[in-house]
């Protein structure tokens, strides 16, 4: 199946808001902004809205849809498809841009930290950013 997701890239001078997972078939590190599934009947602007409330309880102003990218890859050794609207937001709360970290909450109730990650470290290869084609759409 095509899964249709939403991310929400947030700046913060260098870096972006990303939560860090590991691939435990290829052993790697990989780091994606926050976002989710698109819900049937729902705007893709509004899914970025919802997903960033319910993951790290923050609201968002001023998303700007950056593009679209189809993304095809091997995630646990298991074949994944997905269409990624991409958008570009700020946070209401601007303290949130002090903390080091957030604690994302997903719908499993399964909790991790969103932390703010150098651009840089994905230009140069020192970590990898998901969806691929994301850092074309940053520039």
């Amino acid at each position: 199946m095509i899964r249709p997701i939403a991310i929400c890239v947030v700046r913060k001078a260098d870096s972006i808001l990303v939560f860090e997972s590991r691939d435990s078939v290829k052993n790697t590190t990989f780091y994606r902004p926050l976002g989710g599934g698109i819900d049937f009947g729902e705007y893709s602007i509004d899914t970025v809205a919802r997903e960033m409330l319910e993951e790290i309880g923050a609201q968002i102003s001023t998303p700007r849809h950056l593009g679209m990218i189809e993304s095809v890859l091997v995630l646990n050794g298991v074949p994944r498809h997905e269409l990624v609207q991409v958008y570009e937001a700020s946070l209401v709360d601007k303290s949130l841009y002090q903390v080091a970290s957030l604690t994302v909450r997903e719908d499993d109730a399964t909790t991790h930290p969103a932390i703010w990650k150098n651009v840089s470290d994905f230009r140069t290869g020192a970590a990898i950013l998901y969806p691929e084609g994301l850092l074309a759409l940053l520039d």
